[in-house]
């Protein structure tokens, strides 16, 4: 997470949004292949997570994030190979299903996720080479964020025993290291429009002299700092207290996401008409924002799950 932060505070394209929680997974896993766990330990080889949302209280199916609309379509779907025993905890699968939006997809050598076998969610892992796996770089709305679009066509994977536990608390790290990411955005955004406050002068006076200037920019610390506490929670909860880790995670993932877009539009607001243009870095921490608040379930969907959970535990 504090790694995260400091390439959210540059806009860093490092691939460990998705690299992390496949390897959360993997880690997870008895039957995880051990010469692949070394490969992505020594940075041989770089995996990425298919993000797939486990149940929440409105629905009972793991889903993804579409490729257009609302609507989320099914986590994919897999079967045993010809020969492979059903009985074993691990094993070999064809896997079959389309994946948009997932990030640093692009270049990854590796692909580990959930896929529905037999009806149940299941980790697998899938060589991104295998000539039954597309993956689609995607030109995003955000240049500095790699993502890309997956087709598996009967792709092979290996079946891992992690469990339906360790396969939900991956989507919930995504959340929470997201949630870094966007912490360290709106700390350079916050810096650079408190700076250019005080150098500003206009009618005599440093611009962050005015109110309208000084009330916007608390309002960004608040929420900064409201989501700093949240998320050194889903930090310690994730080992500390992994029965909280959901809520602790979608909480500071809510938070974060909304404090990011309230920083970026305030960027560009302190620094006036320079600020919507490309001579200024406030542009590119707008387009993080409105991406980061739609990737892996959105903003709004961390939001409903913690209403889901508070819900459910009242």
């Amino acid at each position: 997470m504090l790694v995260l932060g400091e390439c959210g505070r540059v806009l860093a394209g490092v691939a460990l949004l998705g690299h992390l929680p496949a390897t959360a997974i993997l880690g997870d896993s008895s039957s995880a292949p051990k010469d692949l766990l070394e490969a992505l330990a020594t940075g041989e080889r770089r995996a990425a997570y298919l993000p797939t949302s486990p149940p929440n209280d409105l629905s009972d199916e793991w889903t993804l994030d579409p490729a257009h609309g609302l609507g989320r379509p099914s986590a994919p779907t897999a079967v045993r190979d010809e020969g492979a025993n059903a009985g074993d905890a691990a094993g070999n699968a064809r896997v079959n299903g389309q994946l948009s939006f997932v990030p640093d997809a692009p270049g990854a050598d590796v692909l580990v996720g959930v896929a529905l076998l037999e009806g149940q969610p299941t980790g697998i892992v899938i060589d991104a080479s295998a000539p039954e796996v597309t993956v689609e770089a995607v030109e995003g709305y955000d240049a500095t964020r790699s993502l890309g679009h997956i087709t598996l066509k009967d792709a092979p994977a290996t079946v891992l025993d992690a469990s339906v536990e360790s396969l939900a608390s991956a989507w919930h790290l995504a959340q929470a290291l997201i949630a870094a990411e966007s912490l360290g955005s709106v700390e350079t955004a916050l810096e650079v429009s408190v700076a250019y406050a005080k150098e500003r002068h206009t009618f005599g006076r440093a611009i962050g002299s005015y109110q309208a200037v000084k009330h916007s920019l608390t309002e960004v610390l608040r929420q900064l700092e409201n989501g700093r506490s949240l998320l050194y929670y889903a930090g310690w909860s994730r080992h500390g207290a992994p029965g909280e880790f959901p809520l602790a995670a979608s909480a500071a993932r809510s938070v974060s996401g909304r404090a990011l877009d309230q920083a970026a539009r305030t960027m560009i607001s302190v620094h006036g008409g320079i600020g919507a243009t490309w001579e200024h870095d406030a542009p590119l921490y707008f387009r993080r924002a409105q991406l980061s608040r739609r990737l892996l379930g959105g903003t709004s969907g961390a939001t409903d799950r913690v209403a889901g959970e508070l819900i459910s535990q009242a």
